[in-house]
């Protein structure tokens, strides 16, 4: 499976997207705000915790955070670049 497409079944399933289906997910759309998914700021602080527990790779503060957690694209770099 492709990573992209690992992080986008892994935001549905555990953020409970139950409205959206993971392939309709661009990759580069915003996870935050109006225009994305519109996840919130609970939800980025459980996406932290699901990187880790998924992707064993760990974002070590906000400053990281903030890059990382754009877009599935930003997030999927992240990922390659850390694992």
């Amino acid at each position: 499976m492709d990573l992209r497409e690992k992080i986008k079944k892994v935001l549905v399933r555990e953020l409970d997207l139950v409205d959206i289906d993971p392939a309709t997910i661009e990759d580069d759309a915003p996870l935050f705000g109006d225009e994305g998914l519109g996840l919130d700021s609970l939800d980025a602080v459980e996406l932290v915790v699901l990187v880790q527990k998924f992707f064993d790779t760990e974002i070590q503060n906000a400053e990281e955070g903030m890059e990382a957690l754009q877009s599935v694209e930003s997030l999927a770099r992240f990922i390659e670049n850390e694992g």
